[in-house]
């Protein structure tokens, strides 16, 4: 990587993440709510349905922390979502998800909760501190027998929603993340996530030649930004994001932070 390339990428880090990021994007519901556990809830439950356009997605977000009564965690660990979801009711909830779809999802994660005590229990007892592996496991306990359809199947895809939650809930000193994982996953094994919005900035920024969303490009993305951010290379992130925005509105590169 260039010079430039690794200046530009700083630059738009320190200039982009900041509260201020919060407003519009998904990060913002697990900041509405008190408590490590509902946090975390609420984080996994509002990664799960970021995909399309923010202003379809974020409202149905909403609904749910409305229906919650602003506590995730208790909402699905008694079962109260049973209410509002019904397992074989196939209106659509979002997009291709059924509210037979979401009913499975958070039948499958009150399981793990009971289980391990949350979705953290789960992944500190089988990732080693990893977190591809703690995306493998995700992926393979929330698709064990009937499949969810809300978390990803195949672990070989970029799996962009699980790695964003993992970001979250691991790197620490953000005002976005909130850093619930760092004694148990380390910040230095997260994998960038990674949407064909992403890719875009990287190609034009020469960070890679590939247009493919999957793990393996997001593998090699995300070793690429750790030259620039070695202890932490998920920064990058923010940084990918602002480039595009700032590229997008005709901002000038040397605009400081």
């Amino acid at each position: 990587m260039d010079g430039e390339a690794k200046r530009l990428l700083r630059q738009y880090a320190a200039k982009y993440e900041k509260a201020e990021f919060l407003e519009g994007d998904p990060s913002r519901f697990m900041h509405l709510v008190t408590g490590a556990a509902n946090q975390e809830a609420t984080a996994f439950v509002a990664s799960g349905l970021s995909f399309g356009a923010r202003s379809q997605f974020l409202p149905r977000i909403q609904w749910l922390l409305d229906r919650a009564r602003g506590d995730m965690d208790k909402w699905i660990r008694t079962g109260a979502f049973e209410r509002d979801m019904k397992h074989g009711d196939s209106r659509c909830f979002y997009r291709f998800f059924t509210y037979s779809d979401m009913y499975r999802f958070f039948a499958r994660y009150r399981e793990i909760m009971e289980q391990h005590g949350s979705l953290g229990g789960f992944v500190r007892g089988v990732a080693n501190g990893d977190a591809t592996a703690a995306v493998e496991a995700i992926c393979r306990r929330f698709n064990e027998g009937e499949p969810c359809g809300v978390v990803p199947k195949d672990p070989h895809s970029a799996c962009k929603r699980v790695c964003m939650f993992l970001r979250w809930m691991v790197r620490t000193d953000s005002p976005v993340d909130l850093g619930l994982w760092t004694d148990f996953i380390d910040r230095r094994t997260l994998v960038i996530p990674l949407d064909t919005h992403v890719v875009q900035e990287a190609r034009r920024l020469g960070l890679l030649t590939s247009a493919c969303t999957s793990m393996s490009v997001a593998r090699r993305l995300t070793a690429k930004l750790a030259e620039v951010f070695p202890d932490d290379p998920c920064r990058g992130d923010f940084a990918l994001f602002g480039y595009g925005v700032d590229e997008s509105s005709g901002a000038k590169t040397g605009d400081s932070a």
